[in-house]
């Protein structure tokens, strides 16, 4: 036998392929050591390192284990290791280190070259500066990279120095529309750049290169991969589907409830407020976690009420805490606090600029520390205990005034690394704080977080990512769209943007006076930003300078009012298909808002469109995005960083504007399938550029062929109807198939398999409609309903559903 184990080694040595199974490849060159390890059969992890050392510590980001028993040969030749799995094969270069993935003879991506420079002074000193530079073809579309405020869809040309801030959050994520991802694996401030010398990172703190290579294949594939890699994402409640309503800020319970109040009145369709800044009094109370400013006392009963109008409250907490707070003091006795200007800077409320005289002493915590997320929690556990709903996590980047190159020295973590070091992930770090904290103390209460900042893997978390603080124009409203079309892309589907811009003061005849509501300017802005709104995950109008409740735009017959109403209304009867597309998220990888480069990409007009997407796998959003009945305004970059004008010198008004007469726009039908005009159910070729007839309150929307569209009723708030009288519209010319989900709503029984699913299908060529057993159930749960099944000629049928398989013929 032991003669029999020999020969085959030998046999193995002389084929060059190796006699186990081994998902890892070394070579060491020029005083490196470089490694390609497989993952999975489609991810890999590359790492160069000097020889002798290693990357130290446990990834943030990366929460995957390697699968076992990945099936891999291994092959050598005079220039190459290689390992290939059934999807990829990685080749590493012996003389060089560098690395080429490619897939059935095709080169995927191929390294150029990398660098690694010793720190040798300062509090990084020992580590280095990493750099990778990679070779795309010339005319291959990447995505990806965070929030970006350029207006651009392709990331090709970009050069960026990603360090997170309040309008930008970058993610370390890119996407090739040739099939295959990348995460780099770094925290520190990084270079970005794409010219003629290559695409490339580089980082100021790292032990080395470290980056996952993912081969997805199509967009979907590749954000699954990311998943894979570094966590799935959670279901939101039902009801943070609904509309919110917010502005900076409500300034008492009073203010706060009566808006609800009024949204009820006008039965204007509400599901969430928020109170923003300063419930908690003075600077110098800066993020207590309690109600403690003038206008707030009695907050208990207020909750109450919120809660007993049928709607919830979202609240803002910060990463930073004022100097008379128990959680400044908690945190300051266990060394946890930055020393660095964030966030007011004075503890003078109402100058401008601050008096720096009187500083406000507000500092950063340490959320690298457990002990430091412990103590935050257990400060924010009082208004959880509140029966608070969601947590509106701001300056989560954090906020760093008067920068200077030493605040980044900053010992983190009882000094295991330095503030430089994990620099951009300090939003992973906060929201995964409490989203911790929250999971250990209850199921019953899904986390609901909304934040304005994000890294990598923060999907895990329950979080949603806002845009920043940008300004109210067209051309920064534009630019919202590939923005978070590019952050869908690096793995976190959960994105979403202040409706009408936050600094909306230009549109004022004066200073800060709110007269902007009656502005036909900034009226067309808010209405159209509202309509793109409606097709994000979470649906939130916000902003200062400018009030933001519906019902002061105008009353019902007037064409703004209407329109902003109805729009909030179709996004009520969505949400069927909206909930659905929730789980698929969650089971199967899913997006809400997918690039239409995800669904065509044979179609080359899709590479680059970054104003138009797909809103669940059926619809086409196409949403108006320049003015059709005043003039566009430029909004300058002082008021997109905000605070700094106090008077407006050119106040954007015009005189009164008929919004109630047509317009026309021009928009774009991918390639590879037949399109349905939502609200006429007229047939279009895809391929072509269509002119739609458009008034103030139209939205273009457009159905893919071979669809499924559940709609229910309309209603005022999520939970007023349940779901037994849907409207099924089918959209016929190929097969279709649709999953409806229903649970409970709001607790984290669906983890434990507590919710049901109904499978529609559609026979395009028998012209039958199958509405298949209902699988699964849970507490509540309908047994008795009807579905009302529409085709987009006016055919109509009404089929009863109990649960049993039935079929409806047309």
């Amino acid at each position: 036998m032991k003669k029999l184990f020999s020969l085959v080694v030998a046999v193995a040595a002389m084929l060059n392929v190796s006699a186990k199974t081994e998902t890892k490849i070394e070579v060491k060159a020029g005083g490196y050591t470089c490694t390609a390890t497989f993952l999975s059969p489609t991810i890999v992890r590359v790492t160069k390192t000097p020889d002798g050392k290693a990357i130290e510590g446990k990834s943030m980001v990366v929460t995957m284990q390697p699968q076992e028993n990945v099936k891999v040969s291994r092959k050598e030749d005079g220039t190459n290791l290689v390992l290939k799995s059934a999807d990829l094969s990685v080749a590493l270069e012996k003389a060089t280190g560098r690395v080429t993935f490619s897939s059935e003879g095709e080169t995927l991506l191929r390294e150029k070259s990398f660098t690694l420079e010793e720190r040798t002074t300062g509090a990084d000193k020992g580590s280095y500066i990493a750099g990778q530079v990679f070779t795309l073809d010339a005319d291959e579309a990447i995505y990806g990279l965070g929030i970006l405020q350029d207006g651009k869809m392709n990331r090709r040309g970009t050069h960026r120095y990603m360090i997170q801030g309040n309008t930008e959050d970058y993610q370390n994520v890119i996407q090739s529309v040739k099939g295959w991802a990348l995460y780099w694996d770094n925290y520190s401030p990084t270079n970005f750049d794409d010219d003629e010398n290559g695409m490339s990172f580089r980082s100021e703190v790292a032990d080395g290169v470290d980056y996952y290579f993912m081969y997805g294949q199509t967009v979907d594939g590749c954000i699954s991969e990311m998943r894979e890699l570094s966590g799935q994402v959670p279901m939101f409640p039902l009801w943070t589907y609904g509309f919110w309503q917010s502005k900076e800020r409500y300034k008492s319970l009073a203010e706060l409830t009566g808006v609800v109040h009024k949204y009820r009145e006008q039965g204007i369709p509400l599901d969430g407020i928020v109170q923003d800044w300063q419930y908690w009094g003075s600077h110098y109370l800066w993020n207590a976690m309690e109600f403690l400013g003038d206008g707030f006392q009695n907050a208990q009963a207020a909750i109450d009420d919120i809660h007993n109008h049928n709607a919830h409250l979202m609240i803002t907490i910060w990463s930073s805490f004022g100097p008379q707070t128990k959680g400044y003091r908690e945190m300051a006795a266990g060394n946890h606090l930055f020393d660095f200007s964030t966030w007011p800077q004075s503890g003078i409320e109402s100058q401008w600029p601050p008096r720096m005289d009187y500083p406000s002493g507000v500092r950063c915590y340490d959320p690298f520390s457990a002990e430091a997320r412990d103590i935050y929690w257990n400060n924010l556990k009082r208004l959880y205990d509140m029966g608070l709903d969601g947590w509106w996590m701001d300056s989560t980047e954090p906020d760093n005034f008067d920068f200077k190159d030493s605040d980044f020295d900053h010992p983190v973590d009882g000094g295991k690394a330095t503030m430089r070091r994990l620099r951009n992930a300090y939003p992973l770090a906060c929201v995964g704080g409490v989203y911790e904290h929250q999971r250990a103390v209850s199921d019953e209460k899904r986390v609901f977080i909304m934040t304005r900042s994000g890294y990598a893997g923060q999907q895990r978390y329950g979080s949603n990512v806002w845009s920043g603080d940008v300004g109210s124009s067209w051309e920064i409203f534009r630019a919202q769209i590939p923005a978070g079309l590019n952050f869908t892309l690096t793995g976190n589907p959960n994105y979403n943007t202040d409706i009408g811009g936050f600094f909306a003061g230009a549109y004022n005849k004066g200073w800060n006076d709110g007269s902007a509501v009656h502005n036909p300017l900034y009226r067309e802005l808010y209405t159209r930003w509202m309509q793109y709104g409606m097709f994000c995950p979470v649906f939130r109008s916000h902003g200062t300078e400018v009030p933001r409740e519906v019902y002061l735009y105008g009353k019902p017959g007037e064409p703004i009012y209407d329109a902003m109403v109805s729009t909030i209304r179709l996004r009520y009867r969505l949400l069927p298909y909206i909930y659905s597309t929730a789980w698929q998220v969650t089971s199967n990888a899913q997006s809400y808002m997918r690039p239409l480069v995800a669904d065509f990409r044979e179609d080359k007009r899709t590479w680059d469109m970054g104003h138009e997407f797909m809103f669940g796998k059926s619809i086409l959003a196409a949403p108006v995005v320049h003015a059709q009945y005043t003039p566009e305004k430029s909004v300058s970059v002082d008021a997109m960083s905000g605070w700094d004008k106090k008077e407006n010198k050119d106040n954007f008004d015009v005189a009164n504007v008929d919004f109630s007469q047509p317009r026309s726009t021009t928009k774009y039908l991918p390639a590879g399938t037949r399109w349905y005009d939502f609200w006429t159910g007229k047939q279009y070729d895809g391929g072509q550029e269509v002119e739609l007839k458009t008034t103030i309150d139209y939205i273009p929307m457009f159905v893919r062929e071979g669809s499924i569209v559940p709609l229910g009723e309309e209603m005022q708030h999520t939970g007023e109807k349940k779901w037994d009288n849907l409207e099924i519209r089918v959209y016929p010319g190929a097969d279709a198939a649709f999953t409806l989900y229903e649970d409970e709503g709001d607790n984290y029984n669906y983890e434990k398999g507590i919710y049901s699913t109904i499978d529609f299908k559609w026979n395009d060529r028998a012209r039958r409609l199958t509405v298949e057993t209902r699988k699964g159930e849970y507490p509540g749960m309908l047994t008795e309903r009807r579905f009302t099944v529409k085709l987009p000629d006016g055919q109509e049928k009404t089929v009863a559903y109990e649960g049993k398989k039935v079929s409806v013929k047309f």
